[in-house]
């Protein structure tokens, strides 16, 4: 009965599959959609930071409750790209199956992770310009743009080493809510997918290159702005030192920790 009306969820070996064939298509696409779709994905990660932000700035919540709820409201990003439809970097990592049954040359998948990273900072960075003139770093008294330029020093101060390792961390859990949201077959079975473990690598404080487009170019319209003054600036060297590190970590949480890891189990036998 439950196949009859299409609410059980895929089985590992048919995810697999269908990550796969996605993967095929992703890497083909013309580039016009690739790069506006691309777009779209970073705004929506920028709005699931937005959210994240609005929680962090009320200073009545304490540790754990701002954690977790910023990891909640930041979900809405991923929903967004896997729901409406868009091409982000993080979870293209997976293109990596594809790739390794052979059905994808790497020129094929470096175009799209180059193309779709580039998208990605162009949609976030284009919100972030968008939320600054809308007046939404005044709200709360101005808590929401000191919170952001808190945030974005953080990252900024972050060690190398240490920001790839948040990098990877992260993108192994975002990478897990793609897989397990092709798992589902309705709109809820999705959203189940991917909040859980979102929140999870929110609250823990790892790095997730996009949401980094959007929060530190912010920070940086915050302090030109003169609502967040303080001794320390966030830059542009500032936020090359972070993206880079955090890319590279996204790369290999999720294109081998997750995306090789499935082939092995599932495919490399096929």
């Amino acid at each position: 009965m439950t196949e009859l009306y299409g609410s059980d969820a895929y089985a590992p070996l048919e995810v697999a599959r269908r990550v796969e064939t996605v993967g095929v298509a992703k890497a083909r696409m013309a580039t016009l959609p690739l790069l506006m779709l691309g777009m779209l994905a970073g705004a929506f990660i920028g709005l699931g930071s937005m959210l994240f932000v609005v929680v962090k700035s009320d200073a009545t919540l304490g540790f754990a409750a701002a954690q977790i709820g910023g990891g909640v409201v930041f979900s809405l990003g991923l929903l967004l790209v896997v729901v409406a439809g868009a091409e982000l970097f993080t979870g293209n990592n997976l293109l990596a199956m594809a790739w390794a049954d052979g059905r994808i040359g790497t020129a094929e998948v470096l175009r799209n992770w180059v193309l779709v990273c580039a998208a990605n900072f162009a949609g976030a960075a284009g919100l972030a310009l968008v939320v600054f003139l809308s007046g939404h770093t005044g709200m709360n008294d101005g808590a929401i743009g000191r919170t952001v330029v808190k945030i974005a020093l953080a990252k900024q101060s972050l060690p190398p080493v240490e920001a790839f390792f948040r990098g990877v961390l992260c993108n192994v859990l975002v990478c897990m809510a793609v897989w397990m949201a092709m798992a589902g077959r309705s709109v809820v079975d999705k959203a189940v997918a991917v909040v859980f473990p979102i929140c999870a690598f929110v609250a823990a404080g790892f790095e997730h290159s996009i949401a980094n487009m959007y929060l530190m170019p912010l920070a940086m319209l915050v302090q030109q702005g003169g609502s967040a003054a303080g001794t320390a600036a966030v830059t542009w060297t500032g936020v090359g030192g972070n993206l880079l590190p955090v890319i590279a970590g996204n790369l290999v949480g999720g294109s081998v920790l997750v995306g090789l890891t499935y082939h092995v189990i599932y495919r490399r036998a096929q």
